[in-house]
């Protein structure tokens, strides 16, 4: 008998069948965990606040509570931040995974409490593999190590009693220390803050070990395989690790990545699950591999709630409004009011004190019953200069439609508008990176934007003929651009990204000026 087989009915069997809630129960399994939250947060200073103890319902809830962004929540992260107790969450946050910054700030601090390591990240990792399990009996999972990559931590000595870092490296830093038995590569590796160190010595730690399972962003362990193949002299990664199985993947699309991993590990029993965890919480698992919507985990300590796409406008104005002069919310629905194919800005209330805090993501349902869904984009990630409305998702599959009709292989890219000049004519323009380009690019950009008008109506309508929006137009970047834009900037490794598409030229100037 395997470690595996071992594992899976001492550890995951009970798990798997408490999964199947999810199906037909999820409006219940929601509703305790808006009851548990409040509960346990009712003595803190905004449970004090908003009188969580009266708070029964949904609706109270709903409605006494405001919604939140960072920056309204950001005096009181700040407080806790500085050893403050009871003020979001109940007792001290030591914990704050460090994201990309807003308006105001170079970077967030997202608190990490010791419920919201268990109850949503640490839980999420667990269901991953359960839900692999379940869907790959003869794993053999166990039987090898587990490459998982980690991001950098340190010590915030200017704030007292506080800790710093990638989600990924608190992760790593709390770990049971049992798992460090059945990870690669060493603990201080995995938290060293200079990527390209870190890759080298990931790779000359992990070539010799028996891997059977890889964790992180493509994009970053991408990089890290190619240089474990360079130093292996192999062709294919099966070489190098014949016992590979699965790679589980989020923080990024997969899409422009698929193809180099398929031609990388060649075996036709390669796996691939992607999981949707951010710095806030867990929020997602692939649980079927040949669907890639993922199933919304509804029993963490994540309360959902959903603004339609069609009210962005009227959430960026309540947000950006100071407290005290709040205009009218928009329409927020809790899980058993979304439908399926609408977008959705999401809202959470977690155990880490984030409270109808608005994350960011857009997602669209795919089905209700279980609750499964895609991330459609951004709440800022997306191109809506002449009433378009492109998202990341619109993004994807022309991106994919076009490097399957011309062969090429989209490495990184990122897109913007070119605004309207003196002759009322305005264009996307976009600035693609390929691991392989196209013969033709004039070709492989018409094929791009006919597929946008196939699949975004709005952006169909806004080239009719022409007459505005013109066809988009491509700029080849050079190889390792967006690399080095990223390292120009300090944001190589861990969970940073390029931004795919934005309303501004902001990102995009800085990169032709690199290019």
């Amino acid at each position: 008998m395997s470690i595996t087989s071992i594992a899976q009915k001492l550890y995951f069997a009970r798990r798997q069948n408490e999964l199947q809630k999810h199906i037909n129960h999820g409006a219940d399994l929601q509703q305790k965990v808006l009851e548990s939250l409040l509960c346990r947060a009712d003595d803190t200073e905004i449970g004090r606040r908003y009188a969580f103890s009266s708070i029964h319902k949904y609706e109270t809830f709903a409605q006494d509570l405001p919604l939140n962004d960072y920056e309204s929540l950001k005096q009181d992260i700040d407080r806790m931040r500085r050893g403050g107790e009871d003020i979001l969450w109940r007792g001290k946050v030591r914990w704050y995974a460090k994201s990309s910054g807003t308006t105001n700030d170079k970077s967030k601090f997202i608190p990490v409490s010791k419920e919201g390591l268990q109850q949503m990240h640490y839980a999420g990792g667990r269901d991953s593999v359960a839900i692999y399990l379940m869907n790959n009996p003869n794993s053999r999972i166990f039987d090898g190590r587990a490459l998982i990559l980690g991001g950098s931590h340190q010590a915030n000595y200017n704030v007292e009693g506080s800790l710093v870092g990638d989600l990924s490296a608190i992760l790593i830093e709390n770990i049971n220390p049992l798992a460090n038995m059945v990870r690669v590569p060493k603990k201080q590796t995995a938290l060293l803050s200079d990527f390209e160190v870190k890759r080298e010595r990931i790779a000359m730690e992990t070539l010799n070990k028996n891997v059977t399972n890889i964790s992180g962003v493509p994009s970053w362990m991408l990089s890290v395989l190619l240089r474990v193949m360079e130093l292996s002299g192999k062709q294919h990664l099966e070489e190098v690790w014949p016992n590979l199985e699965v790679f589980f993947h989020g923080g990024i699309a997969f899409t422009p990545y698929r193809k180099q991993y398929e031609q990388l590990i060649t075996k036709s029993d390669m796996h691939y699950e992607e999981t949707y965890n951010a710095s806030e919480g867990f929020f997602g698992i692939q649980s079927d591999p040949n669907d890639k919507s993922m199933l919304l985990m509804l029993d963490y300590d994540v309360f959902y709630e959903f603004v339609p796409m069609s009210e962005l406008d009227k959430l960026n104005a309540y947000l950006a409004a100071p407290m005290s002069a709040k205009p009218e919310k928009p329409t927020v629905v809790p899980l058993w009011g979304v439908e399926v194919g609408k977008n959705y800005a999401m809202v959470i209330s977690t155990s880490c004190g984030l409270w109808r805090y608005v994350i960011g993501d857009t997602v669209q349902f795919t089905s209700t019953n279980p609750y499964k869904f895609i991330i459609s984009g951004r709440t800022k990630h997306f191109i809506n200069a002449f009433g378009e409305e492109l998202i990341v998702d619109n993004a994807e599959q022309g991106l994919a439609h076009a490097c399957l009709e011309t062969g090429a292989e989209v490495l990184e890219y990122t897109a913007a508008p070119v605004f309207m000049g003196d002759d009322g004519k305005c264009r996307h323009q976009w600035l693609i990176e390929f691991a392989r380009e196209p013969e033709d690019l004039d070709r492989f950009a018409r094929i791009l934007d006919d597929k946008l008008q196939e699949i975004n109506s709005d952006y169909e309508a806004k080239r009719f003929k022409d007459i505005t929006l013109q066809p988009l137009e491509i700029i080849k970047a050079r190889q390792g651009l967006f690399h080095s834009w990223l390292k120009q900037r300090g944001k190589l490794g861990g969970q940073h990204k390029v931004p795919r598409l934005s309303n501004t030229r902001e990102h995009i100037e800085q990169l032709l000026k690199l290019n």
